[in-house]
């Protein structure tokens, strides 16, 4: 008889976001599978769990060595529970490796659903969310992440990226070269936590905020290309920018939604707007 490996979604930031079915989950596993010991035992002090379950570390470098003593726990039956520092594992951290295994052994594979910082920044940035792509980390070095960039210029969907603070003044304004400095993005950092900061704008502004040095877990939402700049009346574009603010926007906020939707320039929307007052 198999066991089963459950995947826990791990909080962003707030242990307040984790649900009861987590704390159960934690509490009651033969086995915790997880990224870094401390941030477990931090997080079931916070949650006041006490665990009784074996305990191993799951993190990159040791992903594969400990994937045959995982196996061999679930082929006992007993319960594996992945957890990663945040969000759910597979996503940008550990655990592919290990549902793919236990999927082709015929494991019971299901999930304790939480936090994503993927669809919490979606949702945060303002920016079209019906279709989206996450592509992950950006490559370290320079050139690389010129060329995955330069590749990504014409995707029409709105593209997630986690990258390190590090490297995010390079990666905006590689991103502004590749895709224009007017393409809108957002940079949200330390999602969920105390100093939690979500930055909208153009991609060159983002770029020159940047460039001072920021702090934090950043994940970068950037818009997808905008399809060939559409004909539209002054009356027309000025309507659709009063659509959004009714919506609740400001104007700023409105005329920039708006330039994403039609691909016409800011000053077209904006010009159209002081028209339509006129």
């Amino acid at each position: 008889m198999t066991g089963r490996l459950v995947l826990g979604g791990a909080p962003l930031g707030q242990p307040g976001d984790v649900g009861p079915r987590l704390r159960q989950a934690m509490a009651s596993a033969d086995v915790l599978a997880v990224e870094d010991t401390r941030r477990l035992h931090r997080l079931a002090a916070d949650l006041e769990v006490t665990l009784t379950g074996r305990v191993v570390t799951f993190h990159e470098s040791v992903e594969r060595a400990r994937l045959p003593g995982l196996m061999a726990a679930l082929a006992d039956g007993a319960t594996v529970l992945l957890l990663t520092d945040a969000g759910m594992p597979s996503v940008s951290d550990p655990g592919y490796t290990l549902v793919r295994a236990a999927i082709d052994a015929g494991v019971d594979v299901t999930s304790v659903p939480g936090p994503s910082a993927v669809v919490t920044a979606l949702a945060l940035s303002g920016l079209p969310v019906d279709r989206f792509c996450f592509e992950g980390f950006l490559p370290r070095k320079g050139g690389e992440r010129r060329s995955r960039l330069t590749a990504l210029a014409g995707e029409r969907r709105t593209m997630v990226f986690f990258e390190s603070p590090h490297r995010l003044a390079d990666a905006l304004a590689d991103a502004a070269a590749a895709f224009g400095p007017a393409r809108e993005a957002a940079v949200c950092r330390e999602l969920t936590k105390t100093h939690e900061e979500v930055r909208r704008g153009p991609l060159s502004e983002l770029a020159e905020w940047a460039a001072d040095g920021v702090r934090g877990e950043i994940t970068l939402v950037v818009a997808g290309a905008s399809p060939e700049p559409v004909e539209l009346s002054a009356a027309e574009l000025a309507v659709l920018v009063a659509g959004e603010e009714a919506a609740g926007a400001t104007r700023k906020d409105a005329i920039r939604a708006v330039v994403t939707r039609t691909g016409l320039s800011r000053r077209t929307v904006y010009d159209a707007v002081v028209a339509a007052k006129g």
